[in-house]
């Protein structure tokens, strides 16, 4: 026996449907009493990757005493459940079906409300009204039958339901008829009262209800969006999800946003709708192989930064400080956000933490890097899209694969469905948590912010990593606060003509007839490529010749260090290195470049041709 079995016969004698109440765990469900609408089972889907195949588990909540009369190999105490009452069901070839339908006919029985219903043969409606307009009350209550007009338009909506089996693909078949038949009707009787019901249809509704119902959902096909029971609200996004009301699939996916703005951000219906919409719209977006980029933009916002954060965080590397340490928020939480460190210096905080993460995802332990080992690999487990609302599928979906984004991807294989994404049951919370709080107790300590936090010795295998991020800010701060000097070369020609102006405006004759003497170049020249003056060649023909060339700067009212640099800087095109250093304001020529300073030239190290 497997878990579809059990399932389908809480569907057929108790109609009871399946719920998916988790986006982060789609292979838990919940079976939920008729009357009480609390949990009876829990069920459990877990892919095993080394077989190959799905593992089927329950928790019942039928009575231990069944784990000693049924003494079966495949009972055991709850796995995930507590008390007294539950037990675990294993499915596999052993797994008796009369045993475990006969333990959920007993829980059934166990769960039952204290009370009971008293409906007179007498009490019910004859002709029109028929048994189906009528909700039976429990006892004590001031309930009076009634009759209730029907129109034409609902008589024959209600004849289009086929009784027989009472299975979910039947339910829903029914409901997918009933809903294109009455896709275009409108009403005019104001919706009252209250209506609860899981996976509600139109066959839950009396005629009054169901009067009210399609004159709500005209005026939301206008933008008006009235208040209505919730379980209502659901028949109309039950009807869109089966394209009822829609021109395609992207229309649908529209007016579900719209009910969402309208219905949901007014204050209207319950948080957990909100999250089953979310969720719907995304895997109706799949299951009708719309775009990616178009299903992204209906996806529940929490999936998306959780997905987001993991694609960074396995490249830290290729993501902004400011990406990576968002990535870390998502997971770490709020505290992380506002730690001390970030408050200090917004920018500096999230380049620590975000290089701390780098640095320790960079290594590995036991084969495995830092990323695998807090977020596991990707999985693949069965997938069932719609699974819990009330959809009926016209056609089995053709093979196709469908990559959402980096870190989540469906496929459709013979009509069957499966993910592969990053499973959130196999994160290792308490590593990742342990990394965060360590880097940050140790940076508020290096940052000297206050607030210090207490190390965890089991978490010191992070302080190398951490510590070299702090060693490596260190150097970068000392380095940034030196004194910078920056000399704008092309200004220096200019600098150099005022200064010689200058100084002849200032000599005596005898000066300038000693500098005119001084200034006689060379008959040598430079070759016409090199971009030096008559003085600068001056300058070095003496240097070659091992002399001294400060009363040639002198004369020319040059400073050595300046000289120097004008000459590396015309030279380097050609030696691609520094030609003459200045030390205690004297130059001096780099004896490994002698020789093709003197090539350059066109002479000798004497200065002659």
């Amino acid at each position: 026996m497997d878990l579809s079995e059990l399932t389908a016969y809480a569907s057929e004698k108790y109609q009871i449907r399946e719920e998916h109440k988790w986006a982060d765990f789609p292979g838990f469900s919940v079976l939920c009493h008729p009357q009480t609408g609390k949990w009876i089972a829990l069920l459990m889907r877990q892919w095993d990757t080394e077989s190959g195949t799905e593992i089927e588990r329950c928790d019942l909540k039928c009575g231990s005493n069944a784990l000693v009369q049924d003494a079966k190999s495949y009972l055991a105490p709850p796995i995930r459940m507590h008390g007294s009452k539950w037990i675990s069901v294993a499915f596999d070839s052993r797994t008796e079906r009369e045993t475990v339908c006969a333990l959920f006919d007993s829980a059934i029985r166990l769960n039952a409300p204290q009370g009971y219903t008293i409906v007179l043969a007498s009490q019910l409606p004859s002709g029109e009204g028929s048994y189906q307009d009528t909700a039976l009350p429990f006892a004590g209550s001031s309930y009076q039958p009634h009759r209730e007009n029907m129109p034409e338009r609902l008589r024959e909506m209600r004849r289009l339901f086929e009784y027989g089996r009472e299975s979910e693909e039947s339910r829903a078949r029914n409901f997918y008829r009933q809903a294109v038949f009455m896709q275009d009707y409108e009403d005019d009787v104001p919706w009252s009262g209250e209506f609860v019901r899981y996976f509600p249809t139109y066959r839950d509704l009396t005629t009054r209800q169901l009067r009210g119902y399609f004159t709500w959902r005209s005026g939301v096909r206008k933008g008006q969006f009235q208040p209505i029971a919730a379980s209502a609200a659901y028949i109309y996004i039950y009807e869109l999800l089966n394209g009822v009301g829609a021109s395609s699939p992207e229309d649908a996916l529209r007016k579900l946003l719209a009910f969402e703005r309208g219905f949901l951000d007014s204050g209207i219906g319950d948080r957990r709708m909100r999250v089953n919409l979310r969720r719907w719209m995304l895997e109706y977006a799949v299951v009708n192989d719309l775009p990616p980029e178009i299903a992204r933009e209906y996806i529940d916002l929490e999936l998306t930064a959780r997905d987001e954060a993991i694609a960074v965080l396995r490249k830290p590397d290729v993501c902004s400080d400011d990406a990576a340490f968002s990535a870390l928020c998502v997971f770490g939480g709020k505290k992380l956000a506002q730690s001390p460190v970030i408050a200090l210096d917004p920018l500096r905080g999230k380049h620590l933490f975000a290089e701390s993460w780098r640095a320790a995802s960079a290594y590995r332990w036991e084969e495995k890097k830092l990323f695998s080992l807090c977020f596991g690999e990707k999985k693949t487990r069965r997938w069932y899209p719609l699974s819990n609302a009330v959809y009926y599928e016209q056609r089995r979906s053709a093979d196709r694969d469908y990559m959402l984004n980096e870190c989540r991807s469906y496929r459709c294989r013979a009509g069957l469905w499966t993910v592969r994404a990053f499973d959130a049951l196999s994160f290792d919370k308490a590593r990742f948590q342990g990394f965060l709080h360590e880097t940050d107790a140790r940076l508020r300590r290096y940052l000297k912010t206050g607030r210090y936090l207490r190390e965890n010795p089991a978490d010191e295998w992070a302080d190398i990593y951490i510590d070299a991020v702090i060693e490596a800010d260190r150097k970068a701060q000392a380095e940034a606060s030196r004194p910078k000097i920056e000399i704008d070369l092309s200004g220096l020609e200019r600098i150099r003509r005022d200064a010689a102006g200058t100084r002849d405006s200032l000599l005596t004759e005898d000066e300038t007839e000693d500098q005119e003497e001084a200034a006689v170049p060379d008959e040598t020249k430079a070759p016409s490529d090199l971009p030096l003056d008559d003085v600068q060649i001056r300058i070095l023909r003496s240097l070659l010749r091992g002399e001294d060339a400060a009363a040639i700067m002198t004369v020319n009212r040059m400073m050595p260090s300046i000289a120097a640099d004008f000459l590396n800087e015309a030279l380097y095109d050609e030696i691609g290195d520094t030609v003459v250093v200045c030390e205690d304001d004297r130059l001096m020529l780099v004896e490994d470049y002698r020789e093709d300073l003197t090539v350059l030239l066109g002479g000798s190290e004497h200065g002659g041709a």
